[in-house]
Order: structure tokens, then sequence, then C-alpha cells
């Protein structure tokens, strides 16, 4: 069956660094873009980044320009989100999200 399973998370002193992993399995994986959202307590849960299928073409939320980059890599299955000089306010559950399939969410707490 469909499944996209997020890990990485972790608790994090602002200004340091996490990579995020995504492994999808049970459908073609590259034929679709990937995303990364997050949703953080009480707020809406919003996009912040995105990739094309093949990897060619990027775009982030304009709040993680700069500090985050997002990969895949189509042979194993595997979407990244590299975040580095995080902040408190990037302080979320983090989702992998491809067409309407959605992972579980890993945690992401950025405190001093």
């Amino acid at each position: 069956q469909v499944q996209l399973v997020e890990s990485g998370g972790g608790l994090v002193q602002p200004g340091g660094s996490l990579r995020l992993s995504c492994l999808a399995s049970g459908f073609t994986f590259s034929m679709y873009a990937a995303n990364w959202y997050r949703q953080a307590p009480g707020k809406e849960r919003e996009l912040v980044a995105r990739i094309g299928s093949a990897g060619g073409s990027t775009n982030y939320a304009d709040s993680v320009k700069g500090r985050f980059t997002i990969s895949r890599d189509n042979a194993r299955n595997m979407v990244y989100l590299q975040m580095n000089n995080l902040k408190p306010e990037d302080t979320a559950v983090y989702y992998c999200r491809l067409f309407n399939f959605w992972g579980q969410g890993t945690q992401v707490i950025v405190s001093s």
C-alpha cells in the first residue's frame, strides 16, 4: 500500500541544522512533484518547499528561502529537506506530501 514515512525531526538549538527525510513506497514516486508542509501549534498547515518530479525545479516559502533546501533521489524514493539556521518559529510538525498522499509527520522543535 501507499506509504510516506518521515524521519529526522528532533530538538535543536536556534541556528542549528536538521535534515528531514521522507521514504515513499507503494506508488510510482518519480511521477510526482514532492512537497514539504509544516503545521505549528494553533496554525494552519503551510507549504514550505516543493520540488518537481525530476528534481529540476524548486520553490520555497518566503520564510525559509536561503535556509532550507529540498532535494530528492528518485532511485531511492526519497525526498529530503535540509534545514539550516533554524529559528524558533520553525517549530512545527513537518509533513511530506506527494499527490494526495501524506506522511504521518515528524516533529521539529527549535529552542534553547
